[in-house]
């Protein structure tokens, strides 16, 4: 079959590799629909040394279940699914307390040599933790939507739900990337009045208007801080969702917070060190967020997926087939494109 392969920074190709198989009883075998770029690929993209080796790509992905292992109860042939990115046994202490990425037997898509998630199809260790079916089957116009609940809607949920986002509050969301967007629209669904979305790119920023956003600040640095503040009569934003990951992005979320507010962030960080001392500490503000336990909130975004009330397939700007999935890399590194989606 194909699959998507890195070998070094912006050397993304598209190779043959063996079919997946069931190796152990509890795996299934899904034929993918749909898989995608994300912003997070961007990084071994961008930095990745050489390697002869390689690895598979790709950690969002929805499809058909072809094959399951004899001790898979939960998901059977023929049925449609969404697979979270990383794999869980959704028995452990971690997953039954909804923090699957802490999973004690956690593993990520395209691991010791595996295929990746941007593949034609995929081996599913621990299915029945991992693999959630989609009770109305598949249905295509819904593929893009579905797709978003395997990563960055539910990503954008959780920046969301660990800021204590709630009805009345005033919400600044830093980074119009696709987990930004659906940050911004997760505020919304919470009952945030207010949403500040702090991005310069006009198609994204347009987007995320049509989702809710209430203010879009272009602005970056020292001028974001001081136009958010002045937005807010001084105060800042009750919950800042910071969906970048690089420093300045942080000092900007330090910046803008409100006293007694929340930071949340979900962006990779691309730092080691970052500032929690006296400027969190005196206004009483909190620092959260972190990586996304995904597939603890599958169900429930699920429905407004189902009944068309929401639409977070709508950050798909650019659909390729497979074989194209490196212009997929490099179309969103040039920021040409907001997120790709691949169909095998």
């Amino acid at each position: 079959m194909k699959a998507t392969w890195m070998y070094g920074a912006g050397d993304v190709r598209v190779i043959d590799v063996p079919d997946p198989r069931i190796e152990l009883p509890t795996d299934a075998v899904v034929r993918v629909v749909a898989a995608c770029v994300c912003g997070s690929d961007l990084h071994p993209y961008r930095k990745m040394h050489q390697s002869e080796r390689g690895a598979g790509k790709g950690h969002e992905f929805v499809g058909i279940v072809d094959e399951v292992g004899a001790e898979v109860t939960t998901v059977r042939p023929g049925d449609f699914v969404i697979a979270p990115f990383m794999i869980s046994c959704g028995e452990c202490d971690f997953c039954r307390e909804g923090l699957q990425t802490s999973c004690r037997f956690s593993q990520g898509w395209g691991e010791h040599g595996a295929a990746g998630a941007q593949a034609e199809a995929v081996r599913v260790p621990l299915a029945d933790g991992t693999l959630v079916a989609v009770p109305a089957g598949f249905d295509e116009a819904l593929v893009p939507s579905l797709l978003t609940l395997s990563d960055v809607y539910g990503t954008g949920h959780h920046a969301a739900v660990t800021a204590r986002v709630r009805s009345g509050q005033t919400v600044a969301v830093i980074g119009d990337g696709a987990v930004g967007l659906l940050a911004a629209l997760s505020a919304v669904r919470l009952g945030a009045e207010r949403v500040i979305l702090l991005g310069r790119h006009e198609d994204r920023t347009d987007l995320g208007v049509a989702f809710g956003v209430t203010d879009v600040v272009p602005e970056r640095g020292d001028e974001a801080v001081a136009r958010v503040r002045e937005l807010t009569d001084g105060d800042g934003v009750h919950a800042v969702l910071e969906a970048v990951g690089y420093p300045d992005a942080y000092e900007t979320a330090l910046g803008v917070v409100r006293a007694g507010g929340v930071i949340s962030r979900v962006g990779v960080p691309q730092y080691t060190d970052g500032d929690i001392g006296r400027r969190l500490w005196w206004p009483n503000a909190t620092l959260t967020g972190g990586v996304a336990p995904v597939r603890a909130y599958v169900e429930e975004l699920l429905p407004g997926v189902l009944d068309g009330s929401v639409e977070p397939g709508r950050v798909f700007d650019r659909e390729l087939p497979l074989e194209d999935a490196a212009e997929g890399y490099r179309l969103m590194n040039e920021r040409e494109a907001l997120k790709v989606l691949l169909r095998p």
